[in-house]
Parts: C-alpha cells; sequence; structure tokens
C-alpha cells in the first residue's frame, strides 16, 4: 500500500495498491473511503482532488496535467480515460511529449465529476467537461460536452438515454450515513472549484 506518500491531505480507509503510479501526489487530495488498483495512472497535474467512496478501477489513467475534480461517491470502472490538457492536432505546433515546449500547443483544462457518477469501462472523458450529479455513463462512451444530473448517457458523443433514480440513490446514502456516520470532510464543490462553469448542468 501507498499511503505514506507526501499527498497535500489524505483522509481515512484509503488503500492505494502497489501497482498503482501517482506522479507529483503532493497535488492530489485524497478523501476517506478510496481505493486505487494495481495499474492505476494518476500524472501530473496542478490539482487533483478524489473525494469520500471512491473506487478507481485498474487500468484507469487521469493525464493532461489541468485541475480534476472527483466527488464523493463517484466510480470508475476499468479502462477509463480523463484527460484534462491536450496538444492541439490542428497543427498550430508539433504534437507529443517528446517535443520541447517553445514548438508546442497545449491546451490545458479542467475536468468536474459530480457526486454519484458512475462511469462504466473505457469511457472517455475530455477536456473542459462537467458531468452532473447522479448521472451514469454506458462502458465505451466519449463525454465530450457537460452531461446533466440524474440521467444514463451512451454513444459518441454521450447523449442522454434516459432518468436515473436519484431519490432511490441519495435515499441510499443517508442510509449508510445514518449507520456509518459521515466523514470529517465532504468533497461537493462545484465546477467553480476547476473554475469551470455549472451552465451546462440544468435538468
Amino acid at each position: 500500500m501507498q499511503t505514506d506518500l507526501p499527498f497535500a491531505s489524505c483522509g481515512e480507509d484509503v488503500r492505494i495498491y502497489g501497482g498503482a503510479r501517482i506522479i507529483q501526489p503532493q497535488h492530489l487530495r485524497l478523501g476517506s473511503h478510496v481505493i486505487i488498483d494495481d495499474f492505476v495512472f494518476l500524472g501530473p497535474h496542478a490539482e487533483l482532488t478524489i473525494g469520500n467512496y471512491i473506487h478507481l478501477s485498474s487500468h484507469l489513467s487521469i493525464v493532461g496535467g489541468g485541475r480534476v475534480y472527483l466527488s464523493d461517491f463517484s466510480g470508475f470502472s476499468t479502462g477509463v480515460r480523463i484527460l484534462s490538457g491536450t496538444d492541439d492536432f490542428s497543427g498550430a505546433g508539433l504534437t507529443n511529449s517528446t517535443i520541447p515546449p517553445e514548438f508546442r500547443v497545449v491546451q490545458r483544462g479542467a475536468v468536474w465529476v459530480g457526486a454519484h457518477v458512475a462511469v462504466g469501462a473505457n469511457v472517455v472523458i475530455l477536456p473542459g467537461v462537467c458531468i452532473g450529479e447522479g448521472a451514469a455513463v454506458v462502458p465505451t462512451a466519449t463525454v465530450s460536452r457537460d452531461l446533466a444530473p440524474w440521467g444514463l448517457y451512451g454513444g459518441w458523443p454521450a447523449r442522454r438515454i434516459k432518468p436515473r433514480p436519484r431519490d432511490a440513490i441519495l435515499s441510499a446514502e443517508a442510509a449508510l450515513f445514518a449507520k456509518y456516520g459521515r466523514p470529517q470532510v465532504e468533497y461537493r464543490e462545484g465546477p467553480q472549484a476547476v473554475g469551470l462553469s455549472p451552465n451546462g448542468l440544468s435538468d
């Protein structure tokens, strides 16, 4: 387990398996009740927040060098890719990390994921995206724009398929807190926490 790294902050009951790779842990805030599987890769970021009751499954990666905020109770299946930055592929500069900075055009952004979001296997989340509370994304979808709360999404780009049961999920959360208590620190800040606008998150 890698819980002795110099994190910006770290809660209780955090399990980070030895095969996970974390670059610049000093920029990572970790809540409580977190599992980070083997073969997860967390690249360098300006800021990375992983809230309470979050599981990052094997072969997930979070890269791009921007800012990423994962709210409480969000879950991420195997192979998920979260990108907070990307090269400009329009031809404005040369691309890939071997190129000196003065010859590249890199667009850094942010990603915000709301509470109770569920992200299926091999989903790709692109920079500048907000995923609203309670949204679920089916496997292999691409999230290239904001997703409104409490919906099931799929496709390329991800589109709303049907509603998701808000009351049942929040009732289960309340029952869990009643039995085990609330975490000392909750991670429920809005998209403004990473400099994004919540305008696209209306139901």
